[in-house]
């Protein structure tokens, strides 16, 4: 039976010729806070937006391709991104968090707008990872644990073979009347007119005013509303007002 890798020390780190070889250069690209403003008025130079998938040994090699995800977008999107691989490779981490954070307080209303869900929880990876604070901590990896389930039962939905399997009306009476169990105690959502969720978004609403993790979790949650998601799709469905969960 496989265990869970070990993520690597400090000190394992410092010895790696690997971890050196993806952080060299990195200091040319640390710069001090730029004109915010300017960023978002300012394009990235490309016909358009082209998703990356893995990462490049090199610092430089790895900025300039993932510089194509954000083509014909504004420069602070991709000013995100960079702060973000900086960090990730451990390339003066106190100074490059230091203008993330100031990045997310003066525009976070605006990064939450502009923003995909990949670069949104790859935000709070970053405020996980290092921010000083553990209420920060634990409030940021709760937003990824939510868009991580919701990735992992949507990616088994997408490579199933054949499609999606209705809704079965008879189940769906069913369940407005009887338990169905799922597992470990656990029992179908009565779709329709369940509280459940409601009552799980009273308890994330005052977390949601939290900062930027806090409107980052709200932005997040609102978007999986209206995303093709298993909570888009029970919406459609739900018709008692009073046990609604998204915001209106």
């Amino acid at each position: 039976m496989s265990t869970l890798a070990r993520k690597k020390s400090a000190i394992e780190h410092f010895f790696s010729l690997n971890w050196h070889r993806k952080r060299l250069g990195g200091a040319k690209h640390v710069k001090s806070s730029g004109d915010f403003t300017a960023m978002k008025s300012t394009l990235v130079n490309g016909d358009g937006p082209r998703q990356t998938r893995g990462s490049a040994k090199s610092l430089d090699e790895h900025l300039e391709n993932l510089r194509a995800e954000f083509a014909g977008q504004p420069e602070l999107l991709w000013h995100h991104a960079k702060l973000i691989v900086l960090l990730r490779r451990g390339v003066d981490t106190d100074r490059v968090f230091a203008q993330f954070s100031e990045l997310w307080t003066e525009e976070g209303a605006y990064l939450c707008d502009a923003l995909n869900l990949r670069w949104l929880v790859s935000a709070t990876d970053t405020f996980a990872d290092h921010a000083s604070d553990g209420e920060t901590r634990a409030l940021a990896t709760l937003v990824s644990l939510l868009v991580n389930t919701v990735k992992i039962y949507e990616s088994e939905r997408v490579l199933a073979d054949g499609q999606p399997v209705p809704l079965s009306p008879v189940k769906m009476a069913q369940v407005q009347d009887e338990l169905i169990p799922l597992f470990s105690g656990l029992s179908c959502f009565t779709i329709g007119t369940d509280d459940t969720l409601r009552n799980m978004r009273w308890r994330l609403d005052p977390i949601m005013e939290k900062g930027a993790v806090g409107l980052i979790l709200k932005t997040v949650f609102d978007r999986l509303q209206v995303e093709d998601t298993a909570f888009a799709r029970l919406r459609a469905l739900h018709h008692r007002e009073r046990t609604g969960w998204w915001s209106s």
